[in-house]
């Protein structure tokens, strides 16, 4: 998204389309939810939805937690989902800001 877009989301000025909320789902379980969501968001002619993977917390030993928050990104930068998905942005704070992400989805093909 484009600074000025994301600013007009943030505000309310542009319409969040969809939310799907990936908090407590195993990764093969979100990216096939993830996928789903999608698909069903571009036959619908969806241009902009919420995903919501949450933040992640610190585990003894500073290992990372996160796992959904670091997947989603590649996943929707991969060539499984180039068919769905436009670009992706980190959502600002009152839509979950760096647990959540705008994307952008790109129109069906016929």
């Amino acid at each position: 998204l484009d600074r000025r877009t994301k600013g007009r989301v943030a505000r309310g000025s542009v319409e969040i389309e969809g939310k799907l909320d990936l908090h407590g789902h195993r990764l093969e379980e979100a990216k096939h939810r993830l996928l789903d969501f999608l698909k069903r968001a571009q036959d619908r002619e969806k241009a902009l939805v919420l995903v919501i993977t949450g933040k992640g917390t610190v585990a003894a030993k500073g290992m990372e937690r996160g796992v959904l928050k670091r997947e989603v990104p590649l996943w929707l930068g991969s060539a499984e989902f180039r068919p769905l998905v436009i670009g992706f942005e980190e959502a600002a704070a009152r839509h979950g800001g760096s647990g959540a992400l705008y994307v952008r989805v790109r129109r069906s093909r016929g």
